[in-house]
């Protein structure tokens, strides 16, 4: 029983295909396509009302060089939110759970917004290695602390997505185990785990897009510094 907690974890496999390409494929299926008439339908018109919103919301420090970034942030904004949504859903899997698919976006693109810095102002990008007004025998030591730490920010994105999306999924397995397990014997015990569960289920849902909200816009405080 411990172990199979645990299975929701592991890559879909069909016949010794494997079907990851296909859970990230799919939620681009579902996404309403822009029509040729002059008047949008009430989804198309949310979706692009939304859209806008948050670019302008997260554009709103960067400067103007950065404003080219804002198709692959805002895709990567809706593209992420529908992988954890989806993988919400009974009988699906959450590509988003496995490490080295978030590892594999936030690697590339941490380090696009670090060698545009290096290239437009080199100066100032290393600058940030080193505060102003530092003593100089703790130059060196501040200049490997914060290099560490730069080199942290892609695995802190990655496992900070991976992590959060791990412990919901577990504790609502836990939970409807729970719920499942004491019907028989506790009804009335079992009906609270039930509430208990969507309560945790609504949570969840809200994790699922603060958590992709806030996976972009750290990429977006990155390229700010950079550009």
């Amino acid at each position: 029983m411990t172990l199979s907690f645990f299975d929701q974890f592991m890559s879909p496999v069909y016949m010794g295909i494997p079907l990851m390409a296909l859970a990230l494929t799919l939620p681009w299926v579902l996404y309403p396509t822009p029509s040729t008439r002059w008047l949008n339908n009430r989804l198309l018109t949310l979706q692009g009302w939304f859209i806008n919103r948050f670019t302008q919301q997260l554009l709103l420090p960067i400067n103007t060089g950065g404003h080219k970034w804002a198709v692959i942030l805002t895709s990567l904004m809706i593209f992420l939110i529908s992988l954890n949504m989806l993988g919400l859903l009974p009988y699906t899997f959450t590509p988003t759970t496995q490490l080295s698919l978030n590892m594999g976006l936030a690697v590339p693109l941490w380090l696009a917004t670090v060698i545009i810095g290096m290239r437009n102002q080199p100066t100032h990008a290393l600058g940030h290695l080193l505060p102003e007004g530092t003593p100089t025998l703790l130059i060196p030591v501040l200049i490997i602390i914060e290099t560490i730490s730069l080199f942290i920010r892609p695995l802190a994105l990655g496992v900070r997505l991976t992590a959060n999306l791990t412990a919901g999924h577990l504790l609502i397995q836990l939970i409807a185990t729970a719920a499942f397990v004491l019907l028989p014997l506790m009804p009335t015990v079992a009906i609270l785990t039930a509430i208990l569960l969507f309560l945790l289920t609504l949570l969840e849902v809200a994790v699922a897009m603060i958590q992709a909200y806030v996976f972009v816009l750290l990429l977006s405080l990155y390229l700010q510094e950079n550009v």
